[in-house]
């Protein structure tokens, strides 16, 4: 009767952890996309949570941005490299906000993105604003990647809209950018 009885106790932790497992994974879909895209730049299939991972990865998106512009306030000596930095770290948070408001009012959520990790654009010296350049144009490039993405994967219109206003921003920064790259540096 023992051995029954232990078999059983097995045979019910066994199907609780199997149950529990599957409830899991169904709840959270993003678990999956995080444990196997690791390396992968896409924001993964497109779910029931694919425009949580949207706004997520938009809000550091922005936060990065942010940090790159902080490093370039304090190592520029070009006015309008200034008044660059001074722009994003200005334009940024009201960006990010409305991020943060969608998150919390369509899925709960509340939790802060943690900021991302951005080049060490190192000191100021006669390339400073070129790697700032290149570090930023990169980034954008990023950014757009990112909404042709979820102009395939969302079927929201708040959503939609702002991959559309974010790739036209960042198509004209690209552009922008470039010029100044050409200007000052001939690449």
């Amino acid at each position: 009767m023992k051995k029954i009885s232990l078999y059983l106790s097995m045979g019910f932790i066994t199907t609780g952890l199997l149950l529990g497992i599957v409830i899991g994974y169904y709840l959270t879909p993003e678990y999956k996309i995080s444990m196997y895209l690791k390396n992968d730049m896409s924001l993964g299939q497109a779910d029931r949570t694919f425009d949580l991972r949207y706004i997520n990865a938009m809000i550091a998106h922005h936060r990065g941005a942010m940090l790159l512009a902080e490093q370039l306030g304090k190592n520029t000596t070009r006015p309008e490299m200034k008044n660059l930095s001074e722009e994003i770290i200005k334009n940024e948070p009201a960006a990010i906000a409305e991020l943060y408001k969608w998150k919390k009012d369509w899925y709960g959520d509340t939790r802060i993105v943690r900021d991302p990790v951005v080049a060490n654009l190192g000191q100021a010296d006669d390339t400073f604003d070129l790697r700032f350049l290149n570090a930023i144009i990169s980034h954008h490039e990023d950014g757009i990647l990112m909404t042709k993405e979820t102009h395939i994967k969302s079927n929201r219109t708040e959503i939609l809209n702002n991959a559309d206003a974010v790739e036209q921003f960042l198509l004209k920064g690209i552009e922008a950018l470039k010029g100044l790259r050409k200007n000052w540096y001939n690449i």
